[in-house]
């Protein structure tokens, strides 16, 4: 099973969908654990330390300093990992309203961390490109 890799059928066929919940990007320093009971939705290790995305509420509980109060959409289509310019165009779009985005590739789906305060505008852009791309 493979993911789509069309351009146009990858922007046309997208369903963006904001999730519920406000996320937060926390940092764990090389050798912490990650605390008991904790859900992040990403672990990313670097050398500096594991990048946690994590449901904010739960962020506080575990004591862990945070940053990027942020609410998560899901581009409901089977990308494939190889897909070329499919978030190029999207944070192009999303940059051109001056709406930051951090993107998350899984295997799949693409998965963006949009501003807290400024989720339903990036959903209603992303749905725009969608209808711009309808085959």
């Amino acid at each position: 099973m493979t993911g789509e890799t069309d351009l146009k059928t990858l922007l046309g066929s997208m369903t963006p969908e904001l999730l519920a919940g406000t996320y937060v990007f926390a940092t764990l320093a090389p050798g912490v654990a990650q605390p008991r009971g904790l859900d992040p939705v990403m672990v990313f290790r670097e050398r500096e330390g594991a990048t946690l995305i994590v449901a904010e509420e739960a962020a506080n509980a575990a004591g862990l300093t945070a940053s990027f109060s942020c609410r998560m959409v899901t581009l409901n289509i089977y990308s494939s990992l190889e897909a070329v310019g499919f978030l190029a165009a999207i944070t192009t779009r999303l940059a051109a309203a001056g709406i930051g985005v951090n993107p998350v590739s899984a295997f799949y789906h693409d998965h963006l961390f949009v501003p807290a305060d400024r989720a339903e505008e990036a959903l209603e852009l992303l749905i725009g490109l969608a209808a711009e791309n309808q085959i």
